[in-house]
């Protein structure tokens, strides 16, 4: 298997490729290392069958997105969940211990230092993913694609196998709601789509990355409403959230980006009809503006947590993020015809 479009990536030297390389090596390593950061909790994964579909998060104070994530990710077909605590203290540890599909471990060590839990996270994929298609999802993060609700996971996996490709990717789509932040309420048993059901459309921009290859995208609501003044240092919002593993492979910053280089390849970007998903990024549910305070003094996000402190303050402001300009979400067909979703043939099942 050789990935998706590999001839659209920007040629490289091979001094570049050898440097590519070792990084991935040096990447692996340390996640090799991280290991000894990692409690097991509660370990299932004597559960994991041959071609099992996996979801790995790691995630801190979550109580209140779980239900619905475990919910949504069932109902796609995920098999079993390998979930990294880093230190909750809302019940979320509790929650998770009694989900006969989800393995757990915890640490109090540094999400920032852990390459923002990338470390441990494959560390879990090295030993329990390879040769698995794998979810990298965070807790506010909810995969959809076309007629997801009628094509399971195994059906988009069987597709892309069919097809030759390693990896899918998908545009990681703000929504919001149409009143002021923090202001509504939000009933952990259902969608949260319900509250934050609005979305920008556009602008988004797009550039490939040397020389790894990678998408870079921005724009949309956060750009236009955070970071309108300093555009370059708004949120990245591509993602290869879903790759069949190898030991061999190392996601480089988030799922953004990952090594070996030809899973880069796998996303285009929105307005292309390349196959790709949406992943429904739901952070502006009520409880964010109190969880804007907070990580503001845990300084755990971001390269230079001082650079974006004036973000977080600003999301405290409780501002409304609605324009006359929002799209309402219904469903995956409103970002098709928006061009933010890619279309698939179900009807194509081998390589050309």
């Amino acid at each position: 298997m050789t990935g998706t479009k590999e001839d659209t990536l920007p040629p490289i030297s091979w001094v570049q490729m050898y440097r590519l390389r070792l990084k991935r090596r040096r990447l692996l390593w340390r996640s090799f290392r991280s290991r000894h950061q990692l409690s097991c909790l509660v370990d299932r994964t004597q559960n994991i069958r041959p071609n099992d579909s996996l979801a790995f998060t790691t995630l801190r104070n979550e109580v209140t997105r779980l239900p619905w994530f475990l919910h949504h990710y069932r109902a796609l077909g995920v098999d079993h969940f390998l979930v990294v605590d880093n230190g909750s203290d809302d019940g979320s540890v509790a929650y998770l211990n009694d989900q006969p599909d989800v393995s757990l471990w915890q640490t109090q060590d540094s999400y920032r230092a852990s390459r923002y839990g990338l470390d441990w996270l494959t560390w879990l994929q090295m030993r329990y993913g390879h040769d698995h298609w794998c979810l990298m999802v965070d807790a506010d993060e909810l995969l959809i694609y076309p007629d997801h609700e009628a094509r399971p996971l195994r059906d988009l996996t069987h597709w892309l196998d069919g097809q030759g490709h390693a990896a899918f990717g998908a545009l990681m789509l703000d929504l919001y709601p149409k009143g002021p932040l923090g202001t509504d309420s939000y009933d952990p048993q259902t969608d949260p789509t319900r509250v934050v059901g609005w979305f920008d459309a556009g602008p988004y921009r797009t550039t490939r990355q040397c020389p790894l290859g990678n998408l870079w995208v921005q724009g949309g609501a956060r750009e236009r409403m955070f970071f309108a003044d300093a555009p370059r240092q708004s949120p990245t919002l591509n993602k290869i959230p879903l790759i069949r593993w190898s030991r061999r492979y190392a996601y480089v910053n988030s799922c953004h980006s990952a090594l070996p280089r030809h899973l880069n390849a796998a996303y285009a970007g929105p307005n292309d009809v390349s196959p790709s998903g949406v992943l429904l990024h739901t952070k502006f549910l009520p409880e964010v503006v109190e969880k804007s305070q907070i990580e503001k003094q845990r300084r755990q996000h971001f390269h230079d947590p001082d650079q974006f402190a004036n973000y977080y303050d600003k999301i405290s402001q409780r501002p409304v993020m609605w324009t006359s300009d929002s799209k309402p979400y219904t469903g995956w067909r409103d970002l098709q015809r928006e061009g933010l979703m890619g279309t698939i043939n179900w009807e194509s099942h081998s390589s050309d």
